[in-house]
């Protein structure tokens, strides 16, 4: 199977830390992050959040970037928009296109690098959660906060049959094509529409085996969770209070402070 976010999780050095000091570093990035009228904020989140996720997290550098590149290309048509078209001050350039002026502010420069920033701030730290976090231990976590039982389990089981229809998707694309089941366009376009018509079937059956492995299991509609108790360690306090020292540190600095 292809490398998905959670084979990372669990081959992750953070796997074995508090999933609680993990989750205030989150939520506290994402936080200060929304909460900054100035791009530096999120920036400054961003790299600490990426330096931890390589560095300690061990996620290779290559994929990360890959990963981050996702969100950052959606949001950068919104940021062209958002600098052409919002904002007022000082013209920074202008040039004509049909007949009309295009050009860019500084207002509207600070707005589109603030949420570019923004966005890369706040992908930064859930990336950081996801890539050091097995979604098991987050379920754990969502337990120990009382949350109703019948959501946490509803929310395992669609995360297994992800994993069901993934499995079956992949098997049947991989007899496709070691029969050159996409040697062409034509024959391509045949493929997945088998794979897509096969697909949903076969995942039913896939789940209806699953679901008797359970009944033999002695499945009686709860799923146990275990939360293993992992105390965190004086250095683990210590580099998190200098990350958030650093951010709002900065955070007070760079108020209302414009990028350009």
């Amino acid at each position: 199977m292809a490398h998905i976010l959670d084979d990372y999780a669990v081959l992750s050095p953070l796997r074995y830390k508090n999933n609680w000091l993990k989750l205030a570093i989150v939520t506290f990035g994402i936080l200060a992050g929304v909460s900054s009228n100035s791009p530096f904020v999120p920036l400054i989140i961003a790299l600490c959040m990426g330096f931890a996720t390589v560095s300690f997290g061990k996620i290779p550098a290559k994929f990360y970037m890959r990963l981050l590149a996702v969100p950052a290309g959606f949001v950068l048509v919104s940021v062209i928009i958002i600098a052409f078209f919002f904002g007022e001050g000082v013209n920074l350039f202008a040039f004509d296109v049909l007949g009309f002026t295009l050009g860019v502010s500084s207002e509207g420069l600070n707005m589109a690098l603030l949420v570019l920033a923004r966005t890369l701030g706040g992908m930064s730290c859930l990336f950081f959660l996801s890539l050091t976090t097995p979604m098991i231990e987050l379920f754990s976590v969502l337990k120990a906060t009382k949350f109703p039982d019948s959501f946490i389990e509803i929310a395992m089981m669609m995360y297994r049959y992800i994993f069901v229809f993934l499995e079956v998707a992949m098997s049947v694309k991989y007899a496709q094509t070691v029969r050159l089941g996409y040697k062409d366009f034509r024959t391509s376009f045949n493929s997945m529409v088998m794979l897509g018509t096969n697909l949903f079937i076969r995942s039913w059956e896939q789940g209806e085996k699953l679901y008797l492995s359970m009944n033999s299991r002695c499945y009686d509609g709860k799923l146990i969770v275990f939360d293993e108790k992992r105390p965190v360690k004086l250095a683990e306090i210590a580099l998190t209070s200098a990350y958030f020292a650093l951010v709002i540190a900065v955070f007070y600095l760079t108020r209302d402070m414009p990028f350009v």
